[in-house]
């Protein structure tokens, strides 16, 4: 087995969903939806970029799809040859080794071969190389161009377009909403004679090659396609036809080979690589690909979309991903996207600020569905009923308080594992003070006793809502406050700084409250050593997941809410006590961990991509380690073999998983190898499957780059 090779042999339309996922290449900038060129907008096909969003009447924001400007349609003897009409022969793969996606399609009187990619090096540039061999003689038309036909969920999105022909062709378009301009432009090389004419519709505008061919000749077309916004340029069509006419000039191989280098540079950072199972070798692979593709290295201050650049799904918002299962990647193999991630935080806190006041409290409540700006994507009804097909009162964006927390963790990992405070000193120390003045003012206390707690919440399972003292969430709470108070030590040798800051903030009341709200806030009941996710839980009914699933009248249907089939069980969505213990693990025993895991894992839909993850890690923490790898396999192959929830009642959620591809990543080094850092300085505590027999991964810590081995006979950590 080749474990850099994605493959699929055979075209079926209805897996053009899946296949634009699994298929996908991005830069960090746009995503381009793995579906061969000719795919019409029935085949999901999409350029989606990374900031850019709008807002179509009174429909949701999501992320814009620009026009598809590798667009090739090809005829013979006046017929069509597309995928939709099923070839004699297809294949598609994507190697993962540089962010390659090729197809091979057998048409019959002729076979067409090609390769493209979205440029590493220069984010605003694509290129395709497209071969036909020709296997009888007759006429060949070949269309090559931009694309309108644009797949939008929610949309349209782009009006006002302009055409523009010549040697370079061009499109551009204004969104609806906030006017920004979304410009792109496309240049073709050729290696054959032909009558050339230029055409222009309603769909785009394309180069139109027409010639004789015979049997056994072929033919090499390259295209080079760019995309600039207003929001990089102000000139963004003038830099999208520059942009063109730099990649023609070079050809194709040049732009391939800078392309090649810069995912060399990437790989030499990440590249974690294991031993053993050739499918686990695979999985893992596509999961970091898939991860690396969607970082913004093009950017200062971006966060990744929970869906990537996969599409519009989930609104392009950023959520709690990014910083519990993005994040640690990053941070320990390329601390500077970590930074990116974290500064969008920085840069949203106005947007926090206000979000806790129009609910009535101070601090920083982040939005749970973030776009840019930090604007609330999220609205309060993100579920449609399957049976009435009314929108479902939901409570993410009000009650999910543990998106605050998440990021104070994050901040404070990352100086933890850095050692570098300059984040905090930019604006991390203060969102972590207004993270923890939110919870001040968002604490429930009580007049016969001194417990505080958090009531009207969701935590991680989103199955149940309203809910009182959810442990993860409580924990999230506590750990902000301690983060905060923590700030003290940090800055010790500046304590005019942060004096200064709290000053500033007019913080020296709230500082006095931290550590005694910290020390009251409600502990979870236990029963027989389970921790009760939440205050009564173990009241609920106590069935099997069988049980419940049967229960189901549409597959479609939302488990959660009022109506659902969970709500009133102890089934939960996703990993919630049990996240817990795998970010906290120095606050459980062993003995803990696995009675709760024993308890809940049974009683775990995993109904979310996030979820099996953190059961791994857990899994390696007690030993079980046939768990730790079905669970590790499950998170690893979501993007491989196609998985994962599509919908969510009547909306459309499917997408790459980001979250699992994260996962897989901190299974294997979190778990397998016991990845730590303590008081600056890593540690590993191997626990290696006995599927393996070796992982290797490359790790940064305190600006030291070091390499992790883990053997069946133990591990060490080199020293470059």
């Amino acid at each position: 087995m080749n474990n850099w090779l994605l493959q699929k042999n055979g075209w079926n339309e209805q897996d053009a969903a899946s296949d634009g996922n699994r298929f996908l290449c991005a830069n960090g900038y746009m995503g381009l939806r793995g579906m061969p060129e000719e795919a019409s907008s029935a085949c999901f096909p999409a350029v989606t970029l990374a900031g850019v969003y709008d807002q179509y009447q009174h429909r949701w924001r999501e992320p814009v799809n620009a026009p598809r400007g590798l667009f090739i349609r090809l005829f013979f003897d006046g017929q069509s040859l597309a995928l939709k009409d099923t070839p004699e022969k297809h294949a598609a793969e994507l190697d993962c080794r540089w962010g390659l996606y090729r197809r091979e399609t057998d048409f019959g009187p002729v076979q067409v071969r090609s390769e493209r990619f979205v440029s590493m090096a220069d984010c605003h540039l694509m290129a395709d190389q497209y071969r036909i061999q020709v296997r009888q003689d007759g006429d060949m038309t070949l269309q090559v161009g931009i694309s309108t036909d644009i797949w939008d969920i929610n949309g349209p999105h782009l009006f006002n377009f302009l055409f523009q022909t010549g040697e370079t062709l061009t499109v551009d378009a204004i969104t609806g909403e906030k006017k920004i301009t979304v410009a792109t432009a496309q240049e073709a090389a050729r290696d054959f004679d032909a009558d050339e004419s230029e055409c222009r519709d309603a769909s785009g505008v394309y180069r139109v090659f027409r010639r004789a061919v015979r049997k056994g000749e072929t033919l090499t077309l390259s295209a080079f396609f760019a995309v600039y916004t207003s929001l990089d340029v102000p000139d963004a069509l003038s830099a999208a036809r520059m942009c063109c006419r730099k990649a023609k000039a070079a050809g194709y191989s040049a732009c391939l080979q800078v392309h090649k280098d810069a995912w060399e540079q990437i790989r030499a950072r990440s590249e974690m690589t294991l031993e053993g199972d050739d499918a686990a070798a695979l999985a893992l692979r596509v999961s970091q690909y898939h991860l690396n593709a969607i970082a913004p290295r093009h950017a200062h201050s971006m966060s990744i979309p929970a869906r990537g650049l996969s599409g519009q799904t989930y609104k392009g918002a950023v959520f709690w991903d990014s910083e519990i299962f993005f994040f640690p990647m990053f941070v320990y193999t390329q601390p500077e996207i970590a930074r990116s991630l974290l500064r969008y935080r920085i840069e949203t806190l106005p947007g926090a600020l206000k979000k806790a006041a129009e609910y009535g409290y101070r601090g920083a409540f982040y939005a749970w569905e973030s776009q840019e700006g930090g604007e609330e994507g999220c609205t309060n009804f993100n579920v449609v009923d399957v049976f009435t097909h009314r929108p479902v009162r939901t409570y993410f964006r009000d009650k999910q308080i543990h998106i605050s927390g998440d990021i104070a963790y994050a901040l404070r990992s990352y100086y933890d594992i850095t050692g570098d405070r300059s984040l905090l000193e930019e604006g991390g120390a203060k969102v972590i003070l207004e993270c923890a003045r939110f919870y001040l003012s968002r604490a429930n206390g009580h007049v016969d006793s001194r417990a505080v707690d958090f009531a009207d919440v969701i935590g991680p399972d989103e199955y149940h809502e309203r809910v009182t003292n959810n442990a993860f969430t409580n924990q999230m709470i506590r750990h902000c406050l301690e983060s905060a108070l923590a700030l003290e030590e940090i800055f010790a040798d500046r304590p005019g700084w942060l004096a200064s800051l709290l000053a500033d903030l007019h913080y020296e009341a709230d500082w006095q409250l931290l550590a005694d709200v910290r020390g009251r806030i409600a502990r979870a009941a236990e029963q027989n050593g389970v921790i009760a996710q939440f205050d009564g839980y173990f009241d609920l009914e106590d069935c099997s997941l069988d049980e419940v699933r049967s229960r189901l009248r549409d597959p479609r249907e939302y488990w959660g809410g009022d109506h659902g089939v969970a709500g009133t069980t102890q089934i939960i969505k996703q990993a919630d006590v049990i996240a817990m213990m795998a970010l906290f693990p120095e606050q459980f025993t062993d003995r803990q961990v696995a009675a709760n895991w024993s308890y809940y894992e049974p009683r775990t839909e995993h109904g979310s991509s996030l979820s099996a993850c953190m059961y791994a890690l857990t899994a390696c923490r007690i030993g079980n380690m046939d768990e730790a790898w079905r669970l590790f396999m499950k998170t690893a192959q979501i993007d491989v073999l196609g998985g994962g929830k599509q919908w969510a009642g009547e909306i459309y959620i499917g997408g790459t998983h980001p979250a699992a591809n994260g996962g897989a990543w901190m299974i294997a080094a979190l778990g397998f190898a016991g990845l730590r850092v303590r008081n600056g300085r890593p540690e590993i505590h191997p626990n290696l499957p006995r599927q393996l027999f070796r992982l290797r991964f490359p790790i940064t810590v305190a600006g030291e780059r070091l390499t992790v081995e883990i053997t069946r006979e133990g591990g060490r950590i080199l020293r470059e």
